[in-house]
């Protein structure tokens, strides 16, 4: 699903860092070394259709890499 992030996060909660993350060696290959976090937080998208809502998001972040694999998890509205 395509979307575009519209408005800031709020409520970010930090679910796993580093070698609790599943993918981290992936993430290392693709991105590179830093101090991997997975994130979630809620913000408002516009879908490809161009509907505007709120959703919960996840992402991966590092410090020095920034925000990468952005990925809606639950349309609140």
């Amino acid at each position: 699903m395509t979307f575009e992030i519209v408005g800031r996060f709020t409520d970010i909660d930090t679910i796993a860092v580093g070698k609790s993350i599943h993918e981290v060696e992936r993430l290392v290959k693709i991105y590179g070394d830093g101090r991997w976090r997975k994130l979630k937080g809620i913000a408002q998208i516009r879908l490809k259709d161009g509907t505007v809502c709120k959703a919960e998001v996840r992402w991966y972040e590092a410090h020095g890499i920034g925000k990468k694999e952005f990925k809606i998890k639950h349309i609140l509205d």
